[in-house]
Formats: structure tokens, sequence, C-alpha cells
């Protein structure tokens, strides 16, 4: 993966467009809707563009990002990152352009949605829920809202019709238009200046497996013809947001048809949200990095060594993803997950850097997560402000001992005996580079596969002495 330098210099030009008009209230719903779900740095860089653009015009003047990076205070991988970021919830579009070796960029803008269509979006409102509670929640909510116009109280509508105000001239009287036919029409390179509205955030739906899905359910209980286009999207959205599995989401789908044989959308929603509460002790998803950030990651697009295979994996995989496959593929327990949460939101670590830490303490804890000896490492990282895999790594190594006698400490408490950390023949499904195919007797294969993991878990843990 290629670091943010490789993607973008100082020197490189931009130029700041928008997909439609910017108004003065999108400003408040960028402020308090979003805002809290992208963060300050975000929040700034779209700012400062749309600062760019004059009234009422579409296309900014030509700039480099080395005056950006004067503007905001910023370096140039914070804004790459913002920039990303920005571009995942649908605010900002960015089209390259290279020519003699020079790199230009258009930064096309997009309006927010409407709080409309925020807080009946299905997945970021559930994330802005999550983030600022449910007393805000609720005050936001007043804040966008107001009341309708009392039609019930006896107001009658008495508004005119267009045809019963204006009337259209005859034919005659229009011909002198057939000549100006061509002035009517807008230039092939030109647009009016405008407003089109924002679409909601979708998920891929080629990212759900829709064909394991349809296997578990009966076609006589859910028809193929009530899985809509608009179903999927949601579905899409839904196991995203709550992590659903095609297994899991049977049960939401089936509890959503109506009398019709239709699936209503609503109760897909309200469906899934429980069943995410239900499992989560009544919470809610956050919003967070699914892996590693591109501009963090170091590792080559093609790793070839053993240790670089290693560190890709540990860049592209989520924390969630990575303590299930080193598990075995056994679903984390609720009070791992909740470490999990707590070191990515209390120590803001990042994924990768999460699964060095994970995979550290598991080889060398009996496969266990213990809260404090794990939030004792991720502080100390967080104050070293450690921030790719290869840096976690190259820490674990030079602190091993330190951290190793933290851990004797944990288990022996005030009895004044230490005792020797218990070594585990447990691997991740990818820790085998290539695992050779047994010939032969099924218990010596055996033999020899706990065997040759023995050797290669000896080899990490010796990495980590060294």
């Amino acid at each position: 993966m290629a670091q943010h330098w490789q993607e973008i210099l100082p020197i490189d030009r931009y130029i700041v467009s928008a997909n439609g008009l910017l108004h003065e209230y999108d400003r408040k719903v960028l402020t308090f809707l979003y805002q809290p779900l992208i963060g300050s740095t975000c929040y700034s860089l779209y700012m400062t563009l749309w600062s760019e653009l004059e009234e009422n015009r579409l296309w900014a003047e030509s700039s480099t990002h080395h005056l950006l990076m004067n503007l905001l205070g910023m370096n140039l991988k914070q804004i790459y990152e913002a920039r990303m970021k920005l571009e995942g919830i649908g605010l900002l579009k960015t089209y390259v352009n290279t020519e003699d070796g020079e790199r230009s960029f258009i930064y096309e803008l997009y309006p927010p949605l409407s709080p409309e269509q925020f807080f009946l979006d299905g997945m970021l409102n559930i994330y802005l829920y999550r983030k600022i509670g449910k007393n805000h929640f609720a005050r936001l909510k007043r804040f966008f809202t107001d009341q309708q116009i009392p039609k019930g109280n006896g107001f009658v509508d008495i508004t005119k019709a267009f045809q019963d105000v204006f009337a259209s001239e005859t034919p005659e009287r229009m011909q002198y238009l057939q000549d100006a036919s061509s002035d009517l029409d807008i230039e092939e390179n030109e647009r009016f200046i405008g407003r089109h509205e924002q679409r909601e955030i979708q998920i891929d739906t080629n990212s759900f497996d829709f064909q394991l899905l349809m296997a578990g359910l009966n076609e006589s209980l859910v028809p193929k013809k009530a899985l809509t286009p608009k179903v999927k999207e949601v579905i899409s959205n839904l196991a995203f947001l709550y992590s659903i599995d095609p297994i899991q989401m049977k049960n939401i789908v089936l509890s959503a048809v109506n009398e019709s044989s239709e699936i209503d959308v609503e109760e897909l929603r309200k469906g899934a949200r429980d069943w995410y509460q239900f499992v989560n002790y009544d919470q809610l998803p956050s919003l967070v990095e699914r892996s590693q950030p591109a501009a963090h990651r170091v590792q080559a697009a093609e790793p070839k060594t053993k240790e670089e295979k290693f560190i890709r994996y540990l860049e592209i995989t989520s924390p969630l993803q990575f303590l299930k496959d080193i598990s075995g593929g056994a679903e984390p327990s609720k009070s791992d997950i909740q470490i999990i949460e707590d070191v990515m939101f209390k120590q803001k670590l990042l994924p990768g850097v999460i699964n060095v830490l994970l995979h550290f303490v598991m080889l060398r804890n009996e496969m266990k997560l213990t809260k404090g000896y794990v939030e004792k490492i991720a502080s100390h990282w967080a104050r070293l402000q450690i921030k790719t895999v290869k840096e976690a790594m190259d820490l674990a190594k030079k602190e091993y001992r330190t951290y190793l006698s933290w851990a004797e400490n944990k288990k022996t408490g005030n009895k004044g005996t230490k005792q020797k950390p218990i070594r585990t023949e447990l691997l991740p499904e990818w820790f085998d580079e290539a695992p050779s195919k047994q010939q032969g007797n099924p218990k010596k294969a055996n033999n020899n596969d706990l065997e040759a993991k023995k050797r290669e878990i000896e080899e990490m843990l010796k990495a980590f002495d060294d």
C-alpha cells in the first residue's frame, strides 16, 4: 500500500469544485451532525476547501497543497487522512491527472445530507446516537425540526393552481421562438449552477453473500422477488452496520416479511437493531476504521517474506476479525470486544497497532486478554504515539522484558513468587505460510503439524526476545 507521500506532495496543485451550491444551512448540518463522526480535522479541511469557492460559484482558483498545509496548520499526512475520511462519508470526490510528471487534483465537494435524510439514514444516525448519547441526540433532533403548518385546525387550502392564474399564447404568437430553439439549450461543456439532492451512504451490495442468504430462506416464505434492489441495499447496509452474516440475517429477514410476502424495510431495520442490542447488552455500534488506515501502512504492495506477509495481514485486518482468526474462528466474548473498543476509543490506537498488541498479549498470556495488562501496554504505546504496525512490533521487541515483568507481576500479585509464562500452541489461521499436505497415518500427520506449529511459535517468541 502506497504511503501518503507517494499519493500527494506539497507541490502538487489542486482546484476546488462543488457538485452543487452549498448553502449556509449546510454549515449547521456539518457542524452538529457530521463533525462528531469525522472529527475536527476533517471538518476543518472541508470548511477550508469550501471557503476557497466564491459565493454562488462552482469552481475556485488553482492552488498548491503547501498553501493548504499552512492554512490548516497540518502536515501532509493529516490532510491526506482527512481527505480519505471525507471521501468515505460522501462529502468529497477526488480526481487526479498526471501530465509530464506533474500531478494536479480536483477536489469536488458534495453537500451534506439534509437533516431529514440524516436522521432517517439508518446508518449515520445510528453512529451519531452512539457517539453523542441519547440526550444530545434528542436535542439535535429538536434543533433540526419545527412545527408543521396547523392544517387540521380549521384552515382550508385556497391556493390557486398554475392554470387558474396563467394562460398560454397561441402557436402563431410564438413563431419567433422557432428560429431561436438553439438558444434554449445549454452548451455541451457547461451546466447550470444549482444543487442535486445528496444520496445516502450505500454499502456495495456485492459485499454481502445474497446467495448464501437465499439458500437458507424458504421460497414459500420469502419469494426471490421480495429481495428487491431497495431491500438488498438495506440488507447490505445493515450487514455492515451491525456485522451480521448471512446466516444471522436469515432470521431477521423472516421476521420482517409481511402478510403480502414482502419485506418491510422498517421492520428489517428494527429487527437488525434489536438483534444487535440484544447480543451487545443494549449498545449500538460505533463508527471506526475497519482496518489500518492506508496512510499508516508501511508494507509493500507485494509482500514476499513471511514477515512482510505477516505485517500486511495485520494492516488489512480489523481487530475483531484478527481476534477470530487467532482464536481459530471462535467468536470473541463480549468482554474481549469491550477491551478492543476501550483501547481504540480511549487510547486512540489504530487497528493495525491493536492487532500487534492483541497478538503479543495473547501469545504471552496463555491466549487470554487481561483488561489491565492490555490497557497498560496500550497506554504506553499511546503516549509514544505509535501509528504503524512496524513501529508497534519494534517497540514490543524492544520493551519485551518490561512487558513480560508486567504480566508476571499481574499473575503473582502479592504472593512474592514469579511464575514462568506458559507458551501455547494455538495459532491464528494466517500463521502457516504454506502448510504441507501430509500423507499416510492421520495421527502422525497431526503430530507433525503440531511440532511444526511449535517451532513456528518459538521463532515468533524469539523475535520478541531479540
